[in-house]
């Protein structure tokens, strides 16, 4: 076995890993608090990497330093997509909250289809180029044939996002109420908890990771168009529920367990079956596991 090339995929897949990890994120936590797949998440992820593109392209003529164009687009970009999802669950969730899930999950598919023909229509079908930002880091160049400068950039920020993720729901009165409001809405409400205002702050955290994540894979690739968001969206939610739909280190995990899956068998069997690999491992994983990976089966009342 040619050791060079499996790490080269452990990383290949790490990064992707990552990416969709950044995504899957907000598909948990919405769905641990309100038990709803917002299926719009994904455009909120391509939104945030157009918005990161366009505010980059207008500080290129500044002739401003590169790292902090790279650094204003980023949090321009995380703002703003954060209102959007903020927005997105006042305008297409709220109303539905006491409704059947199924009226819900329509509106979070009609929302996905507008955000799509909405940046189509607003800017172009066509893959458009996102500068490279990031220089190359000096203290890679002895690996720099395993892992490039954006790769190492964003497992970095995906370690750090997953840390005070980790510490926000733990250990702040914020997190606490989430996991209140996750396990007993009413109950919640009854205690004095703000039910509204932690939904949308939960919906304004999965917009900001996925943004982050829309904005460094673009970095990473150099390209994107109107239509990144849904596949990525679908995959990160593959993970979500690989892991287990609900459970943040099951996201987590599970988005890994899906980049290594399809880094390895697009590797050593053929990149023309990358989402069969991804689907089929699903498939099986949920058959013998159908709560995920790190899910919890939901007890039954009789």
């Amino acid at each position: 076995m040619d050791l060079h090339y499996f790490f080269e995929l452990f990383i290949g897949g790490l990064t992707r890993g990552s990416i969709y990890a950044l995504i899957a994120l907000g598909y948990t936590m919405v769905y641990g608090i309100i038990k709803l797949i917002n299926f719009a998440h994904g455009e909120i992820y391509m939104i945030g990497a157009f918005t990161a593109l366009i505010i980059a392209s207008a500080l290129g003529f500044t002739g401003m330093n590169p790292v902090i164009i790279f650094l204003i687009a980023t949090i321009l970009a995380i703002f703003f997509s954060a209102a959007y999802g903020a927005t997105i669950e006042k305008i297409a969730y709220k109303p539905l909250r006491g409704s059947q899930r199924l009226s819900a999950l329509i509106s979070a598919i009609g929302m996905s289809m507008f955000l799509q023909n909405y940046v189509l229509l607003a800017q172009t079908s066509d893959f458009l180029p996102f500068p490279n930002l990031i220089p190359d880091f000096k203290f890679l160049k002895p690996v720099e044939n395993l892992i490039s400068s954006t790769s190492f950039l964003i497992l970095v920020t995906t370690a750090v996002v997953m840390i005070l993720l980790t510490y926000l729901i733990k250990f702040t009165k914020t997190g606490k109420a989430m996991r209140a409001t996750s396990q007993d809405a009413k109950m919640a409400q009854l205690l004095g908890i703000n039910i509204s205002r932690i939904i949308s702050i939960t919906f304004i955290i999965g917009s900001s990771t996925a943004a982050l994540g829309g904005v460094l894979i673009s970095t990473h690739i150099g390209q994107l168009n109107f239509y990144i968001g849904y596949i990525a969206g679908i995959k990160a939610f593959v993970a979500a529920v690989l892991g287990g739909i609900g459970s943040i280190p099951g996201a987590v995990l599970g988005s890994f367990v899906l980049g290594w899956t399809e880094s390895f068998g697009t590797g050593y069997i053929s990149s023309d079956y990358e989402d069969v690999f991804a689907f089929l491992f699903l498939i099986i994983i949920l058959i013998f596991r159908p709560s995920g990976i790190l899910g919890r089966p939901e007890n039954k009342k009789v």
